[in-house]
């Protein structure tokens, strides 16, 4: 377990994050502050991004009505095979070394859809998604339908930005292979409870996330921290705070392997302080049949590859299994 002092001192450190405008007709001057952002921390704000207050409000809204029905209510959609659905409270570990149970947040996963006679509908990642009851919670679907298409337009949008930042042609994520059918989730988030890093109770563990990035709404309740270098012996924590009409938004694994180390994934957690919080992220990934390998940009004579080559549902596959496997063994 951490040090409890380290903890303390952590609740007054709030880290300071870059800033990058969609809305800059100048795409090499917002890589260059990309780029920045991304050696410095791997986490930074987007602005102008085109989401509507209104839309992201709804989302919300539909969001809190969804974790407010009765249990067994929610359990009629219960995660699939897919991952798609609602995960009870406790339902995933993401840091077993210093967790004592589950994560204290309950979640429901929406994910990208398609006919049932397309190219990807068997695929580990993709299908149907588990909607609640038209009668129970009408619009909601409709809500959440668009709002995904939303996010993924903007996360498509950074995309193009991170391209550039990475010495790559802006439309090189463009393609079939790598994001024109990608691996996209967005979860709902609701967390509960007091979390006391002392006796490894989180409300959620710390990790980095399994994709490409992640883009992140919250309620402005705090309780999001990074610790900007993972492989430090004392991890140092500081709290990210959320900014009204800007999103959050950081960097996964996947990127990190894409990037050869260069731009590396963030360590981060959330520490619950008695209040109801909800957060949407939507984490963006590539294509099933992706394969993730060094970019040639970023590999040379001297900077060989230092990661092996696999194939993108290979990956989260075994991250995800990885982060329910304390249910198997309950």
């Amino acid at each position: 377990m951490e040090n409890k002092n380290e903890e303390e001192l952590s609740i007054i450190k709030v880290s300071s994050l870059c800033c990058i405008d969609l809305d800059n007709s100048d795409l090499h001057q917002s890589a260059a502050l990309l780029k920045k952002a991304c050696l410095d921390c791997g986490f930074f704000y987007v602005v102008n991004h085109g989401i509507s207050e209104e839309l992201k409000e709804e989302a919300f809204e539909q969001s809190k009505k969804f974790f407010a029905l009765p249990f067994e209510e929610k359990m009629k959609v219960l995660r699939n095979e897919k991952y798609r659905g609602y995960a009870p409270f406790h339902d995933s570990l993401l840091d077993p070394k210093n967790q004592v149970r589950g994560d204290d947040k309950e979640g429901f996963t929406i994910g990208m859809e398609g006919p049932k006679d397309g190219l990807h509908w068997d695929k580990p990642f993709y299908g149907p998604n588990n909607w609640p009851n038209l009668d129970v919670l009408p619009g909601w679907r409709e809500t959440m339908e668009k709002y995904y298409q939303e996010a993924l337009r903007v996360c498509k949008s950074i995309a193009k930005i991170m391209a550039l930042a990475l010495d790559l042609d802006a439309d090189y994520f463009d393609t079939p292979e790598m994001l024109g059918n990608p691996i996209a989730d967005m979860v709902l988030f609701h967390y509960e409870g007091m979390s006391d890093p002392s006796k490894g109770i989180y409300a959620c563990g710390a990790h980095s996330d399994f994709g490409m990035m992640s883009l992140l709404a919250t309620d402005g309740v705090m309780g999001l921290q990074i610790c900007k270098d993972k492989d430090a012996k004392s991890q140092k924590w500081e709290y990210i705070p959320s900014i009204k009409g800007a999103y959050i938004v950081n960097l996964g694994d996947l990127l990190e392997r894409w990037s050869n180390g260069y731009f590396k994934s963030t360590l981060h957690r959330v520490l619950g302080n008695g209040q109801d919080r909800y957060s949407i992220p939507f984490f963006l990934k590539p294509s099933h049949d992706c394969i993730i390998e060094c970019l040639p940009t970023c590999q040379s004579e001297y900077n060989n590859p230092k990661f092996p080559a696999i194939k993108c549902s290979t990956y989260i596959s075994q991250r995800y299994k990885a982060a329910h496997a304390h249910l198997k063994k309950a």
